[in-house]
C-alpha cells in the first residue's frame, strides 16, 4: 500500500477534537442506539447499566463472561460484527486488591492488556462505533504525585509497587485510546476515577479496599457484640471517595460532552482522615463498642486526593453526600452479602 502523503499525515494532528462530535447527534440524544457495557456485574458498570436504564436508553447490549470473554480476540471481534454497537463503554477489568496484585502480576497485565486491546480494536474494525470510553484508575499516577493530582502527572515518575502490572496495563488503554484517535479517527475517550464506594462493591475479607472493609469489620463486630474494633494506623491519612453512581453520571457526561486527547480525572474533590471515615462507617453499621487505632501498623500514602477541576469546570458534580452514600452501601451490604449467607 503506499505510504500517506505528508499533507495527509499531518491532518491527522490538525482535525479538530470536536469533529466527531459535530458529526453525529449527542449520546443523550441517540436513546435508541446500541450500546455496549463491557463488564456490566461489576461495581463500575453495574452502575452504568443502571443509569442507562433510567435515562430511557432502550437498546443496551450485555455479556457475562462465560458468554463473552473478552480476553479472547476472535470471540470479541465476532460479537463487535454481530451486534454492531454505536457506543462503547469499557468498565471491565481483572481487579484486586494489593494481596492480589502482588500474587499474580502477570495475570494482571496480561488480563488487562487483552481486555482492552480486543475490545478497542474491535471496535474500529466492526465500523459502527461513533465512540468509546475507557475507564482506567487513580493507580496510574506516580507514587509520589503532587497533591492533588493532575491529569499532567501521568508518566512522570515511579508507580508505586504494589500494583505496578494493573496501573501499566491501564495507561496502556490511555495510550491504545489515544494512538487510536490520532491515527485512525476513532473517537475514544478515557475517564480516570478516584476510590470509589457502593452497591456491587467487593466486601471480601481479604482483598477489598478500605471502606468496604470497614463496613464489614464494624458489621461483624456488632453482630458479635465485640468490644473494640482495631483499626491500622494513626488514622491521619486523607483519602478521596466518589460514590459510584457519580462516577457513573460522570460517565454519561462525559460520552455526551467530551471528545479530548487527554484522559480526565473523575473526583469529589473532598478529602476525609481515615479516622473521620471510620467514625461515620461506625456511627452508620450502627456499633457502640470502642474504635481503637494500632498506630504500630503503617498508615500508606499520607494524602491522595485527584486533580477533578478539568471536570468540574466543564459543568459535572458529585451529587451524593459521603454519609448518604454509606447508608445506601450498608444497607445493600446487609441486604445482599448477609442475606446470602444465611
Amino acid at each position: 500500500a503506499p505510504a500517506p502523503s505528508k499533507r495527509a499525515a499531518s491532518s491527522l494532528h490538525l482535525t479538530p477534537l470536536n469533529l466527531f462530535a459535530d458529526s453525529h447527534p449527542s449520546f443523550l440524544a441517540d436513546k435508541g442506539g446500541r450500546v455496549f457495557v463491557a463488564g456490566h456485574r461489576g461495581l463500575v458498570g453495574s452502575a452504568i447499566l443502571r443509569r442507562l436504564v433510567s435515562l430511557g436508553f432502550t437498546d443496551v447490549v450485555v455479556r457475562t463472561h462465560a458468554e463473552l470473554d473478552l480476553t479472547r480476540q476472535a470471540a470479541v471481534e465476532a460479537f463487535f460484527a454481530a451486534e454492531r454497537p454505536r457506543y462503547v463503554v469499557l468498565a471491565a477489568a481483572k481487579v484486586g486488591g494489593i494481596h492480589a496484585n502482588s500474587t499474580f502480576p502477570a495475570d494482571f497485565i496480561a488480563a488487562n492488556l487483552q481486555i482492552q486491546t480486543n475490545v478497542v480494536d474491535a471496535a474500529l474494525r466492526c465500523g459502527s462505533v461513533r465512540k468509546l470510553l475507557f475507564l482506567g484508575s487513580s493507580c496510574i499516577y506516580p507514587k509520589f504525585a503532587p497533591q492533588p493530582i493532575p491529569e499532567g502527572s501521568l508518566l512522570s515518575g515511579p508507580l508505586e509497587p504494589t500494583n505496578e502490572w494493573y496501573a501499566v496495563a491501564k495507561i496502556a488503554g490511555i495510550k491504545m485510546c489515544q494512538a487510536y484517535r490520532i491515527q485512525h479517527g476513532l473517537d475514544a475517550v478515557s475517564a480516570m476515577p478516584t476510590n470509589l464506594y457502593g452497591p456491587q462493591d467487593n466486601f471480601h475479607p481479604e482483598n477489598s479496599h478500605v471502606l468496604p472493609a470497614l463496613i464489614r469489620r464494624f458489621h461483624e463486630a456488632k453482630a458479635t457484640n465485640a468490644p473494640e474494633v482495631v483499626v491500622w494506623g494513626s488514622g491521619s491519612p486523607l483519602r478521596e471517595f466518589l460514590h459510584v453512581d457519580d462516577l457513573a453520571d460522570a460517565v454519561i457526561f462525559l460520552m455526551d460532552q467530551y471528545s479530548g486527547l487527554e484522559h480526565v480525572n473523575v473526583g469529589s474533590g473532598s478529602e476525609v482522615t481515615i479516622k473521620e471515615l471510620a467514625e461515620l462507617v461506625k456511627e452508620v453499621v450502627g456499633f457502640q463498642g470502642k474504635l481503637v487505632w494500632d498506630s504500630t501498623k503503617p498508615d500508606g500514602t499520607p494524602r491522595k486526593l485527584m486533580d477533578s477541576s478539568k471536570i468540574h469546570g466543564m459543568g459535572w458534580k458529585p451529587k451524593v453526600p459521603l454519609k448518604e452514600g454509606l447508608v445506601e452501601t450498608y444497607k445493600w451490604y446487609v441486604e445482599n452479602v448477609i442475606a446470602d449467607k444465611k
